[in-house]
């Protein structure tokens, strides 16, 4: 197994999660990254728990589907 990083398929990562909505990708890289419960999250930004489980679901699904079509939002590019 190669456990070199392919550079397209980072880019295509990066390119995806840039695409999520502010506060969907802080909660995400929290959650994925930094590993913090949704109970820390919530403290941290002053919002309840079920909204960060919220926005935790839409920026799952939004990564997945700008991983799947990253032109989604054509007009958004310009």
């Amino acid at each position: 197994m190669d456990l070199k990083p392919d550079h397209a398929e980072l880019q295509r990562l990066e390119r995806a999660l840039r695409r999520i909505p502010r506060r969907q990708r802080e909660i995400f890289l929290a959650v994925r990254i930094d590993d913090l419960s949704y109970a820390d999250i919530a403290e941290r930004t002053g919002l309840t728990i079920a909204k960060v489980e919220r926005l935790f679901a839409r920026s799952l699904r939004n990564f997945s589907r700008n991983l799947n079509n990253p032109y989604r939002f054509w007009w958004r590019r310009w």
